[in-house]
């Protein structure tokens, strides 16, 4: 059995003692193991602010930026041996894993452009410069430079590698380092993929660390330029913010949380058509890839009242053609979920909603595996159940099941939808598909408040129209209240985390100046 090592201070060290143990999901088999007891995080963190953080900002973005092409160059040229290990650590089919590693190569090969548009700059300029009086003589001008701490990226089992690229690519951007701790549990494909990053040579020294294990006392050492992205559950980002030294130091800590996310198949819908078609080929995309393991997968599902009876059965028949089983197999587009607990708190999700809503599809008794022993793995079937009156429900608004499980709720108008939609009291994203402009409209403006994006779905887009679940680094990703309040990748925006806003007062002359060297937003 493998043991997996932390990168810290420049090599490669274990902790002390009996680890952590992870599994493959389809067997329960122990496959590797990892430690950090013993540890220096303290050394760790200093080691990234004293070597890390200078060697990065003395680097334009066009240099950073050089960076992020030779770390996705590397993880191209690993990706058959990445997608593998995602296969046996995470459950996922070979196309989930391609989703997983070519998202991280495409996040580092996004930035590395963005970051060569940016030029020789090393710094921002946020807005243009504003007269503090009668003459130009005495202005003001807002700059964002980058923070001289170091970052710290917690990220969930779901995405080892994308999660790792998202969080690493818009520090690097910005000229902060970064220590990255993914969850332990599909560590295995987070770790060889940050070692063939290594060997790419493209990291500074300091400038990318690594734990696999617990963070221990790591954030004890944190200090005020210091910042922390956490991508999981809200009961953790919880006790992340209320940690004392975060308290203390005032230090940004950015949250993905829990996200309750829709979609909604406007009035005018007729089966058959291109958008309806669009709307089903979503809902079932989002049900089924990753095994419903994805932050951004639909979990409520709103259809007027009349319509519900045809959605059910299109996506019942879409559903059941859906394989669950080995995901090593080709037939099979369905793995097991990552863990152990993911597959207890999954069952026990269902049982909670069922309390609400009617099984359609799939449920606890109806699991029908193919290449995989029943006996053994993580998984669960793909599970629709179904609302008859939405105002009445509680926990199909307030719990999300993370993994294969929506819900498909009956709505009256426009402003009902918005309303119920709105009790999942933040989302990462929803998604609306119709034809009517002023639907679409209402939904755009009525949606916005409650999600971090809004996808409008219709037959003008229907081709090119990209899954709400794919997260883009062009946009924001985050959103607001249960979905954590935080954002991240949104080209620049995403940097924004690791750098400084100041304002900056003097002689207009001389800000003018200094903002010609700087790179306007």
């Amino acid at each position: 059995m493998k043991t997996l090592s932390s990168y810290l201070k420049g090599a490669w060290v274990c902790g002390q003692g009996k680890g952590a143990t992870l599994h493959n999901a389809t067997t329960e088999e122990p496959i590797a193991e990892a430690s950090t007891e013993g540890l220096d995080m303290a050394g760790a963190l200093d080691w990234a602010r004293t070597v890390g953080g200078p060697a990065l900002r003395k680097l334009s973005f066009a240099e950073r930026g050089a960076i992020c092409k030779k770390l996705a160059d590397a993880i191209v040229a690993h990706r058959d041996e990445l997608l593998l290990l995602g296969m046996a650590n995470a459950g996922n089919t070979r196309s989930d894993a391609k989703f997983d590693v070519d998202g991280a190569s495409a996040t580092f090969a996004y930035y590395a452009e963005l970051c060569k548009s940016l030029g020789d700059a090393h710094y921002l300029v946020d807005g243009e410069p504003i007269p503090l009086g009668r003459s130009s003589r005495l202005s003001g001008q807002h700059v964002l430079v980058s923070r001289v701490g170091v970052a710290v990226h917690i990220n969930a089992f779901n995405f080892p590698a994308w999660g790792l690229a998202e969080k690493a690519a818009t520090a690097i951007a910005a000229g902060m380092p970064f220590v990255a701790k993914p969850a332990t549990s599909t560590a295995l494909l987070a770790q060889r993929m940050f070692e063939v990053m290594l060997q790419s040579g493209a990291l500074p020294d300091g400038s990318a660390q690594l734990i696999c294990g617990s963070v221990g006392d790591l954030f004890d050492h944190l200090g005020a330029q210091d910042v922390v992205a956490f991508t999981g559950s809200s009961d953790t980002a919880a006790k992340l913010r209320g940690h004392r030294r975060v308290l203390e130091k005032g230090i940004p800590v950015n949250v993905e949380a829990d996200s309750l996310n829709v979609a909604i198949a406007g009035p005018d819908l007729e089966p058959g058509a291109p958008t309806y078609d669009l709307f089903l080929s979503c809902v079932v995309k989002e049900l089924t890839q990753k095994a419903g393991q994805k932050c951004t997968a639909i979990r409520r599902i709103f259809v007027k009242a009349e319509q519900v009876d045809t959605v059910v059965a299109d996506l019942t028949d879409r559903l059941s053609q859906h394989k669950v089983g080995a995901p090593t197999l080709d037939e099979v587009t369905i793995g097991p979920l990552s863990t152990a607990q993911q597959k207890a708190d999954a069952l026990a999700g269902i049982a909670k909603l069922a309390q609400e809503a009617k099984i359609v599809f799939g449920g606890p008794d109806k699991l029908t595996l193919h290449g995989a022993d029943a006996s053994k793995g993580y998984f669960v079937m793909p599970t629709l159940l179904c609302a008859t009156d939405g105002d009445a429900l509680k926990a199909v608004h307030s719990h999300e099941v993370f993994g294969p499980v929506a819900t498909v709720i009956p709505y009256r108008d426009g402003a009902h939808v918005i309303a119920l939609a709105g009790r999942g009291e933040g989302g990462l994203v929803a998604s609306v598909y119709s034809d009517d402009k002023q639907f679409l409209q209402e939904m755009a403006l009525g949606l916005a408040p409650f999600h971090g994006r809004v996808c409008l779905g219709s037959e003008k887009v229907a081709g090119a129209f990209i899954p709400p679940g794919t997260v883009m680094p062009h946009l924001l990703h985050g959103g607001p209240g249960r979905a954590g309040g935080g954002t991240e990748l949104g080209g620049t925006r995403g940097m924004l985390l690791y750098m400084q806003r100041t304002a900056l007062q003097g002689f207009g002359p001389y800000l003018e100046g200094l903002a010609s060297v700087g790179k306007k937003l």
